[in-house]
């Protein structure tokens, strides 16, 4: 039985070069209504607990994507490292039906990276310009993956994430660095990106380097999803999020990779001294 569900759960070749030919890929129902009940409701409390609304990311590409009025009112709620707060989070991390599919891409071996909250608020949800992962958490090569588990169903009129297909390919671009790192908007447009939607358990794959954006929430609900990024062990960060911070092997075992050191104390270099 194990090993017959490994089987089905794993990519088709079909899902493998959609990947390969675009940069991102749409999975349905990786995730159960009831899982997705737990993870939703952690979710809730920890919103309101943790988290207060903010206008999200900043710069001038602002202007572009709203008018006057959404620009003052536009909220976001963000929150590092959910897998900190919720014990159902830390699981679906580990979830075999995901990261089964994340090794059919840049495994075998596959490391958690980072975990992170992206909620646009009901009515004025702040969009995201497009841009690409690459810049917040810099990787030598391609072998990275993020995640989108949808706790809720992403549409149109809630702000689906919109891909530019095949972006992928072009590795690493320079962004825009006034506010937060972006692409310039007359030239990567978010009317030319495809729409992705999907339902509450899908999850959608893409690449680093794949060029991606979102519209402005217009709906009366929430619009919540957690991302979750996924890296191959010999992929050296350069840079940015989580940089210097060993992960969490979530598939396989990790090779011994020149300059990559992994120390029983975290970070530290030393052990830390007794109080």
């Amino acid at each position: 039985m194990v090993a017959r569900a490994q089987q089905l759960l794993a990519l088709t070749e079909e899902q493998k070069a959609f990947f390969e030919e675009n940069g991102f890929l749409r999975l349905e129902r990786v995730f159960s209504p009831d899982e997705i009940g737990v993870l939703g409701s952690d979710l809730e409390y920890i919103m309101q607990v943790w988290t207060t609304p903010g206008r999200g990311w900043e710069g001038p590409w602002r202007q572009k994507y709203l008018t006057a009025d959404q620009e003052q009112k536009a909220q976001l709620s963000a929150l590092h490292e959910l897998e900190c707060y919720s014990a159902a989070w830390s699981r679906a991390i580990f979830q075999p039906r995901l990261v089964d599919a994340v090794a059919d891409l840049i495994g075998p071996e596959v490391e958690f990276h980072h975990a992170t909250l992206h909620a646009k608020a009901p009515e004025y949800g702040t969009p995201f310009p497009m841009h690409q992962d690459h810049p917040f958490y810099p990787h030598e090569n391609g072998l990275y993956v993020d995640a989108l588990i949808h706790v809720d169903a992403a549409t149109e009129e809630n702000g689906c994430l919109k891909f530019l297909r095949g972006s992928h390919k072009l590795g690493a671009l320079e962004h825009v660095k006034v506010g937060s790192p972006h692409l310039p908007p007359e030239q990567y447009r978010l009317e030319d990106a495809v729409s992705c939607p999907a339902s509450a358990g899908d999850v959608i794959l893409f690449s680093i380097h794949t060029i991606h954006g979102s519209a402005l929430n217009g709906t009366a609900e929430w619009r919540r999803l957690v991302r979750v990024g996924y890296r191959n062990p010999r992929n050296r960060q350069t840079g940015g999020q989580a940089m210097g911070r060993p992960g969490t092997m979530v598939r396989g075992v990790r090779p011994k990779v020149d300059g990559v050191t992994i120390s029983p104390y975290g970070n530290w270099t030393q052990p830390p001294k007794a109080n």
